[in-house]
């Protein structure tokens, strides 16, 4: 049990180096934290919020949390399911996503979970791998491996592998081939499940706000567009705006414009769809934040 202590700053930890720093970093950053040089410490001070950063290795993230020494945690939903921490998931922050899938030889022709019984699977992921296949009913030998999973079978010291996926690019270069997906990950804020002070809980409650007004903004566009008053019921139909769109009349006789807020998925059909209903002068523009 960790005893570090802190009784006022919201204490946050985050991946010290990996593939989930950098986004975590600039989500933040994105939201309004200012911060010192954060390579430079263990112990980050936010500048204009009372919070600081706890930069440690992603695999203690939820032990972390769990124990208390961090209010919240930005870590891997498989880091968290392997471990079966005791915290709360906040929400999913859509970024760092991945799978943990199982991997053979192609030549071996494993095709479903059946196939792997009495097979030697190696992977770093020991808990998520042996639970998966418990769940079946099927027996197989499970190899914990710390790094370079990807070439236990070639050493044979496995048949297969259960590993992290994002391109498959490594499996191939290792003539490997993904045959299930047994675990989908995605970047997780956690909260810790002790007692925490009205002003944590509110400053958690404010990050939240803000981390869902950014990624809210980051899939959405504003636009603008000038169009004749008579096609605005129509332009009012197409427009799959999260409000009802602001109409301003112009110096023109008979013209307005409309400004409204869209999903970036939609917008080029949206764009065509305005055209075609006399929508002219479209503009799209990025949206840093929003709340909705």
């Amino acid at each position: 049990m960790r005893t570090l202590d802190s009784t006022t700053s919201l204490r946050i930890a985050v991946q010290k180096s990996g593939r989930l720093t950098e986004k975590t970093i600039n989500l933040l950053e994105g939201i309004g934290f200012k911060f010192d040089d954060y390579k430079r410490s263990l112990l980050v001070k936010c500048l204009n919020f009372d919070v600081e950063l706890l930069l440690i290795r992603d695999d203690d993230i939820p032990e972390y949390v769990e124990d208390g020494v961090c209010d919240l945690g930005f870590v891997g939903a498989n880091v968290v399911e392997e471990d079966q921490a005791e915290v709360t998931i906040l929400r999913g922050l859509n970024y760092g996503v991945c799978r943990l899938s199982l991997a053979a030889p192609k030549e071996d022709r494993l095709r479903k979970a059946e196939d792997f019984a009495g097979k030697r699977i190696a992977t770093s992921y020991p808990g998520i791998t042996r639970r998966y296949f418990e769940t079946r009913g099927i027996d197989v030998s499970v190899i914990t491996l710390s790094g370079s999973v990807e070439i236990a079978p070639r050493l044979e010291i496995a048949d297969a592998i259960s590993d992290l996926v994002s391109t498959g690019g490594t499996l191939k270069a290792n003539g490997l081939e993904e045959v299930l997906n047994i675990f989908d990950s995605e970047t997780q804020l956690i909260k810790t499940k002790k007692p925490l002070s009205e002003g944590k809980e509110e400053l958690i409650n404010r990050i939240l706000q803000r981390i869902e007004g950014y990624q809210k903004a980051a899939k959405s566009r504003y636009i603008m567009m000038n169009a004749p008053g008579d096609s605005v019921p129509v332009i009012k139909k197409i427009l799959p705006s999260l409000k009802s769109p602001t109409v301003m009349p112009l110096a023109d006789n008979g013209m307005v414009a409309v400004h409204a807020v869209v999903p970036l998925s939609t917008f080029w059909d949206v764009m065509e769809q305005l055209k075609e209903a006399g929508a002219t002068g479209i503009v799209m523009l990025p949206i840093e934040s929003m709340i909705a």
